[in-house]
């Protein structure tokens, strides 16, 4: 397993790293999310991602039980703020001073230890001045409750906005976490360019398009029993973007690509999203064991130019460009 900085800092996370959002606590049962983690490890995979608003802080419950009696120095913890957790009173969602500092002792409290290594703000906040924001991360930091910070789905502008108070602050951004993959590449044409010259990394989501670009699922036949498309729990909806007939015939001429280098579908799309530089680890999912185990195998792995040509010729227009799609909610969820 190889290991990438994370932004201009001092810490490396795993290039591929092991998230739970939609499966602990509520897709997957308990014992198969420990099993997962535990697969994780024996890939080599030490950085672990979450959030207190996956299924209402049980993942975060989950990934606390599942690392108990690992080394905790080995590890990296990351986790986030801003959707709702709890009764969703008025200040139950959001970036405020005291939704950050409340969540980030119940996210504490739920996975058993003292810091996370990153604390993420899960969206940009419209309803909080920014400036209330970034202090209350920087007392975060200055606590030791977190090491790092980083957001997620922020555009080129609210990151140069947030990083600029960060550095008066004393303290810097150095993630953000999007979506993306080859289907989803809207962060290319201005988050990544903002990125680099800030020194933020990209801790990127679905990489495999939310299990599209695994090819299990064929034009013009039914989801495989068991498979995220056919879960009632939440899963169906995520994925249903990449059910079009139009889309599935492409991402089918994947395969031979994949096949000429020895390698699955699933393991191309994570290679895929760590060619890009600015890239410093692709998060995976997994409902089973061995899904961990395949996936982790894309870490080292190298595609020439020629690979990614035949790759984009593939999709064609069914990929998505357009910077706009990068959105905060309009107004804070309760």
């Amino acid at each position: 397993m190889e290991h990438r900085y994370l932004g201009r800092s001092g810490l490396k996370v795993s290039e591929i790293t092991y998230g739970n959002w939609i499966t602990h606590g509520s897709q997957v049962e308990n014992d198969a999310a420990i099993a997962c983690v535990r697969a994780a490890r024996d890939a080599g995979i030490t950085t672990f991602d979450t959030a207190d608003g996956y299924a209402n802080g049980a993942a975060e419950t989950v990934l606390g039980e599942a690392i108990k009696g690992e080394r905790r120095a080995s590890l990296e913890i990351l986790t986030k703020v801003y959707w709702p957790t709890g009764p969703k009173g008025p200040n139950d969602s959001g970036l405020s001073r005291k939704h950050i500092m409340e969540s980030i002792d119940g996210s504490l409290r739920r996975l058993q230890t003292d810091y996370v290594d990153l604390y993420q703000a899960h969206r940009y906040d419209v309803e909080t001045p920014l400036e209330e924001t970034m202090q209350a991360f920087a007392d975060v930091v200055r606590s030791g409750k977190a090491l790092y910070i980083g957001v997620s789905e922020w555009t080129a502008q609210q990151l140069r906005d947030g990083q600029a108070l960060a550095k008066d602050l004393g303290f810097s951004l150095v993630s953000n976490q999007p979506q993306y993959s080859m289907l989803w590449r809207v962060i290319e044409a201005e988050v990544v360019p903002a990125a680099e010259e800030l020194g933020i990394s990209q801790v990127v989501f679905s990489p495999i398009a939310q299990g599209a670009l695994t090819g299990k699922y064929r034009p013009g036949a039914a989801p495989p029993p068991g498979s995220r498309a056919t879960d009632e729990k939440g899963g169906a909806n995520f994925i249903q973007r990449w059910m079009g007939e139009d889309t599935l015939t492409r991402i089918q001429a994947l395969e031979p690509i994949a096949s000429d280098l020895g390698l699955t579908m699933a393991q191309l799309a994570v290679a895929w999203v760590l060619q890009n530089q600015n890239v410093a680890a692709a998060i995976i999912g997994a409902s089973r064991p061995e899904q961990v185990a395949d996936n982790a195998r894309a870490s080292g792995v190298r595609l020439e130019p020629d690979v990614l040509k035949r790759i984009d010729e593939a999709l064609a227009d069914v990929v998505e460009r357009d910077p706009s799609k990068t959105q905060s909610p309009p107004s804070r969820p309760s």
